[in-house]
């Protein structure tokens, strides 16, 4: 699915039912497919050769897990973030839970951080904070 996704974002319309709920990074709040599908788009916007290269899968029972290294170069406005032409490389996990054959759950693991600083932006204590 991710190296069809890497040319096709529609893709998940195929593999994914569509009550499907993701838990991505930061919120323990599900989004929908139609919210990831947009989040998606608009990350391939600001890194139009993203590409996604599957270290490992791992199924057992009604979950699959996919290990991978994303790559691409920041070319467009990413999460308020203006083009640095930095080329970015970070690791992540997927879990999918399949049910007749489709993904109804997927939880994102990713090492946003890594690729923020790998983008200039620097992690800093609040004011008055040490």
């Amino acid at each position: 699915m991710l190296e069809e996704m890497d040319k096709n974002i529609d893709i998940f319309d195929e593999l994914a039912a569509p009550g499907c709920r993701t838990y991505m990074p930061g919120s323990f709040d599900p989004i929908s497919l139609g919210e990831l599908k947009q989040f998606v788009r608009m990350a391939y916007e600001a890194f139009p050769d993203y590409t996604h290269t599957i270290e490992d899968i791992i199924a057992d029972g009604d979950k699959v897990a996919v290990r991978c290294n994303l790559k691409g170069t920041h070319q467009g406005e990413f999460i308020g973030i203006l083009p640095t032409s930095a080329e970015v490389k970070y690791d992540e996990i997927l879990i999918f839970r399949i049910k007749d054959g489709k993904i109804v759950e997927a939880w994102i693991q990713e090492d946003a951080l890594w690729m923020m600083q790998q983008l200039g932006m620097e992690l800093k204590p609040k004011e008055g904070e040490k």
